[in-house]
């Protein structure tokens, strides 16, 4: 797997969608790809659109903020 997206598509990353995410509509959700020096946040419906990367501290501050918000 090739963690850095200027050097290769992103279809070469291991990307996951949520075990919370709705069944019935799988591609009503967000998809995420890990790497150790990035996280890598697409939209389902639109795979080869744009894509937020972030570095991996304010990825676990955003969890840490979605999850007290549950």
């Amino acid at each position: 797997m090739n963690c850095n997206p200027s050097a290769g598509s992103s279809s070469e990353l291991e990307w996951f969608k949520s075990s919370y995410s709705d069944s019935s509509n799988g591609h009503d959700c967000l998809e995420v790809a890990a790497c150790q020096d990035a996280i890598h946040i697409r939209d389902s419906k639109n795979p080869h659109g744009p894509q937020l990367h972030l570095q991996p501290a304010a990825w676990a501050d955003f969890v840490a903020y979605a999850a007290d918000q549950a």
